[in-house]
């Protein structure tokens, strides 16, 4: 599905303007919403970037467990997730390490970055290495909770008593306010989650009422914890520094809404190409290490370049070390990581490699 490599493009470039021309003050040493007064209301709703991919997610992680077991799920995700988060690790301990870079430092000891290397640092309460590392957390126990759903089995019948029971424990985690119950069922990212699936149900067996139904409610309980989610960043920024308006933060989750919908019907179609193949590939790279290019360049080049052109000059390097990372380390070692499969004796139609559907 071609279309999903560009949301998951667009999802990433979204967080990477909200992190260069909203959020990064430290970086720039000034407001970047002050540097970049047009933009800042359109950059700042890139914060909901993540609940995009929250949504694709909830899709692809559905269409790559039907029909598999529970060892392939888990090798699956761990070939997907860790090289290029290795790496990232790597390059965010090498640059405060090894230079005298002081924005975003994460001020952790070796075996703090020990323990980021598992990626459950949250559930040790230890600091993420880099901002971006939050939203893996919960992609993990989304896997986890997947899990259970492999283990029983993936069928049509078996999703919507997934879904079902999953949106009533996040509706009654809402209520409960249960710190513990909060971190398994996830209130806050859960319809994100949960719509993804019920859309890809739609995608894979046609309309019906009770995948709708948890699209719907899923687009209903997003829009309270969207905009709560925004509402603690301009209280912390104040709305001068964070100029996003509630009105804006609901058509932007009601569009994400509706473009998925829209994949999902086949009507959002296009066609597969080698450009759309390597946005999609290039995603994950760039939203774990456009932190680490931002705190490197941005100093650099503000002495020398305006801020519009030192902006431009961070994505588009921010764009080519995402693609050298996906061709040239990422891709290498998860194809070394791979279990290697027998040389098949019968003719079989190619199947298209699956899509990850990590940030």
């Amino acid at each position: 599905m071609a279309e999903l490599d560009l949301l998951r493009f667009v999802a990433a470039l979204a967080v990477v303007a909200f992190h260069y021309l909203v959020a990064y003050a430290s970086v720039w040493g000034d407001r970047p919403a002050e540097l970049f007064p047009a933009l800042a209301p359109i950059a700042g709703l890139g914060i909901l970037g993540v609940e995009l991919f929250f949504i694709i997610s909830g899709f692809v992680i559905l269409m790559t467990v039907w029909g598999r077991g529970l060892g392939g799920f888990a090798r699956s995700r761990l070939v997907r997730l860790y090289p290029a988060y290795w790496l990232s690790l790597a390059s965010v301990a090498a640059l405060y390490g090894l230079t005298g870079a002081k924005a975003l430092d994460p001020k952790l000891s070796p075996g703090d970055y020990l323990v980021n290397a598992t990626m459950f640092q949250r559930l040790f309460k230890i600091t993420d290495a880099s901002g971006v590392y939050w939203s893996l957390w919960a992609e993990l126990r989304f896997y986890l909770l997947i899990a259970i759903l492999v283990i029983i089995g993936v069928t049509y019948g078996r999703v919507l008593i997934f879904a079902g029971v999953w949106l009533a424990a996040a509706l009654g985690a809402t209520l409960l306010d249960n710190d513990l119950l909060n971190e398994i069922v996830m209130p806050d990212y859960a319809p994100y989650f949960i719509a993804g699936m019920a859309l890809y149900l739609i995608h894979k067996h046609g309309n019906a009422w009770l995948p709708w139904l948890y699209v719907a409610a899923g687009y209903a309980l997003s829009l309270p914890s969207a905009l709560d989610r925004v509402h603690r960043r301009v209280d912390a920024a104040g709305f001068k520094n964070m100029p996003v308006t509630d009105i804006s933060v609901i058509i932007t989750i009601t569009l994400v809404f509706a473009l998925m919908a829209l994949a999902a019907l086949g009507v959002l179609r296009l066609k597969p190409s080698k450009t759309l193949t390597a946005l999609g590939g290039i995603t994950y790279p760039l939203y774990l290490f456009h932190g680490v290019v931002a705190v490197a360049l941005i100093p650099v080049l503000t002495g020398h370049l305006p801020p519009w052109a030192t902006a431009t000059t961070t994505v588009l390097a921010a764009i080519l070390l995402s693609y050298l990372v996906h061709s040239f380390a990422e891709r290498p070692i998860q194809r070394l990581l791979k279990p290697r499969r027998p040389p098949q004796t019968t003719t079989a139609p190619v199947v298209q490699a699956e899509k990850a559907s990590v940030p």
